[in-house]
């Protein structure tokens, strides 16, 4: 996979790869559409499961990243 940068570089450091960029809104997006429920169930929240997010998060990511291919 060819690695594409969200950010330009500034000489010193690479920038963050777009892959991550785009699987960090997406995790934020899936995290914010269940707002009563909890990391744990201490609050009486139904657990989310950080690790599942996390795939789900970057898979998206990788459907955002093939279909920009196409543009």
């Amino acid at each position: 996979m060819t690695v594409v940068f969200a950010f330009p570089s500034d000489g010193h450091t690479s920038g963050m790869h777009l892959r991550d960029y785009f699987a960090a809104k997406a995790m934020q997006a899936f995290i914010s559409a269940y707002p009563c429920q909890a990391i744990d169930d201490e609050d009486g929240g139904i657990p989310i499961d950080p690790e599942s997010i996390a795939y789900e998060a970057y898979a998206m990511a990788d459907a955002m990243m093939d279909v920009r291919k196409f543009k």
